[in-house]
């Protein structure tokens, strides 16, 4: 009882410092792991004994016997299924080419590249080899996305990076459980055919039963056949019926499943998919937080002394510096992505749970037949575990900034509020070549918003998850014009300092245009506007137009049309390099008047 309290009391702790700190959860969950584990076995009991204790002689322990696989099995799935769910297809409209390479042919790169330097530096047979290069070709998404949190770059670069990290988890156990499976059978000659049956298998019931299961639960869940109460467990019942029915009838395909039907029912049309992911995300933080104790209390000190060679730091370093690159840069060829953005992707490579988890698995389980070097599958995997970990999380902001994919000048424009005005200016901006967000509690606005070809998603201000979404780095202008004064203050206040970092603005209040208050800097409007003025201009003339003037009289005297004009809005100044302004700023820097265009919505003057 003390040591399952300890694991969750632990690895909860972890995860605040990893908070605190903005560094990846795993790397503090790693070092509690050891420490209760095989260091507490050294230095700190008088008997050998480890605090917590996984497995002891194959029958005692917290989980004897298969009892660890099986718990790192479900929990696994849990985790992938949480991270299909954020998976939009909107997000690699550029780049998904980039990803599907990279999932493939920079997973192969990776299998051959890494086996064959597993083979001649440690000398490891060459089935062992390549155990250990396919399980190293995952790049775990539960540490890549607190890495991205903190770095500002454009949407393409962490849409590759986060896709990459889930996507490539259930292939990576794919190709590992096939040299298992090889290496269990001798390797044989009838393999090759029994491989590439079993892969097919695999690829059939993983992606049949995850397609089938989402529709089906997002089916029950629209129609409200499931009590509120009852979604969230629901759902999670139905995840690991999905994982362990695949696995019956294809072994190792639930990954595939669960990952499928995370991606399906994130895409598709649920209602209670906000609150599912609240809920998974959150099982998905405990179970992490167990996983990487457990797996890293597991270790031996024996297992760590393997380590300590020079040929730890030669297959780090080549693995690292020259396989990962040459996996991005061959899949990247010829693709949008430039140079610069190539070599980040390449230095951000952190491997995470699934690689962690199943290389324990399969270690302890070879060494239970007595594969001859088998020992040193799970302390490798986590030497690059460990190692990519920490080395990502202390340089990607610092190698951003070097390359230069460090955004500097962040100038999208997140706005809050999707209403018809929202959208119609958002669809302005955005021809204009700025990114544009909207976000937005109304469903149907969002829904609107999505089939005009703009990038809305569908969040609550008050919810502390938008500051969390990575996709979100290169905001830089935060504008509040839904039709809550309440709304727009509180958007001003809270997510200024995250989006508002070139400015923030929000529309009049009603008080404000009622006694004609002009003191506030931070409208998006004049004062003489607020959310009615401007949705009624819309309404009625749902158009943008410009006028072009070439001086101070000029642009004065436009301004006074436009406000004369019982239904048209001023919204912005061009100056003629194509600069956009608010008004507001556009005077305040007394910039040139010559060949400036003045923008507006509502009736043509």
């Amino acid at each position: 009882m003390l040591e399952l309290a300890g694991i969750i009391i632990f690895g909860i702790l972890a995860q605040w410092v990893a908070w605190r700190f903005k560094i990846p959860a795993i790397l503090p969950l790693i070092l509690i792991g050891l420490l209760v584990g095989p260091i507490a076995a050294e230095f700190l009991t008088d008997d050998g004994s480890k605090y917590i204790e996984p497995i002891w002689n194959g029958t005692k322990g917290l989980f004897p016997g298969d009892g660890l696989y099986y718990f790192v099995s479900l929990a696994i799935s849990i985790i992938l299924f949480e991270g299909g769910l954020t998976l939009k297809r909107n997000e690699i409209r550029n780049v998904g080419p980039v990803i599907t390479k990279l999932i493939t042919l920079g997973s192969a790169v990776t299998f051959f590249g890494a086996g064959v330097l597993a083979h001649y530096i440690f000398e490891l047979r060459w089935d062992l080899a390549f155990l250990f290069s396919g399980l190293i070709i995952v790049t775990g998404p539960t540490v890549i996305t607190p890495i991205l949190r903190n770095i500002p770059l454009k949407k393409d670069v962490s849409a590759v990076l986060k896709w990459e990290g889930i996507l490539i988890d259930p292939i990576g156990a794919l190709v590992a459980v096939l040299v298992f499976e090889f290496i269990s059978v001798g390797g044989d000659s009838g393999f090759t055919k029994t491989a590439l049956i079993e892969f097919g298998k695999i690829l059939l019931f993983g992606t049949s039963f995850g397609f089938t299961f989402a529709h089906a639960l997002a089916f029950v869940i629209n129609k409200k056949w499931i009590p509120h109460y009852l979604l969230n467990v629901v759902s999670l019942s139905t995840v690991l019926l999905v994982f362990v029915e695949s696995e019956i009838f294809a072994h190792e395909s639930g990954l595939l499943a669960v990952v499928v039907m995370g991606m399906v029912l994130g895409n598709g049309k649920l209602k209670n998919l906000k609150e599912l992911l609240y809920f998974k995300e959150s099982l998905s933080v405990l179970l992490i937080s167990i996983l990487f104790i457990l797996l890293a209390a597991n270790i031996n000190m024996s297992d760590l002394m393997l380590l300590y060679t020079w040929k730890t730091g030669l297959l780090f370093g080549l693995v690292v510096f020259i396989i990962r690159p040459l996996a991005v840069f061959l899949s990247t060829y010829k693709s949008n992505l430039k140079t610069k953005e190539k070599l980040f992707i390449s230095w951000v490579g952190p491997r995470g749970i699934v690689a962690a988890g199943i290389a324990s698995l399969f270690g302890s389980k070879l060494l239970k037949d007595g594969v001859e070097g088998a020992e040193y599958i799970t302390p490798l995997v986590f030497m690059v575990v460990l190692g990519t970990v920490l080395l990502n999380a202390t340089t990607a902001r610092m190698f951003a900034k070097m390359v230069g994919v460090f955004l500097k000048n962040s100038d999208g424009i997140l706005i809050v509020g999707a209403s018809k005005a929202s959208r119609l200016i958002a669809n302005y901006l955005q021809e204009f070549g700025k990114r544009v967000v909207l976000i937005d509690s109304n469903k149907m606005f969002v829904e609107n918003a999505n089939k005009e070809g703009l990038e809305a998603f569908e969040f609550n201000i008050y919810d502390d998850d938008l500051t969390d979404n990575i996709e979100l780095n290169d905001i830089g202008f935060l504008i509040a014009m839904t039709g809550s004064d309440a709304v727009n203050e509180y958007a001003l206040k809270n997510l200024s300092k995250e989006f508002g970092e070139h400015g923030a603005f929000r529309l009049a209040t009603a008080d404000e245009v009622k006694n004609k208050n002009f003191e506030n800097q931070n409208l998006f409007l004049s004062p003489k506007d607020d959310y009615i003025n401007l949705s009624e201009a819309i309404r009625d003339y749902p158009e943008i137009h410009e006028i072009q003037i070439n001086s101070l009289e000029e642009y004065q005297t436009t301004l006074e049309k436009i406000h004369n004009q019982i239904e048209s809005v001023p919204l912005f100044a061009i100056t003629k390099d194509q600069n956009i302004y608010l008004l507001s700023e556009f005077e305040a820097k007394e910039l040139s008047y010559e060949k400036t265009k003045v923008v507006y919505v509502g009736d043509k003057v």
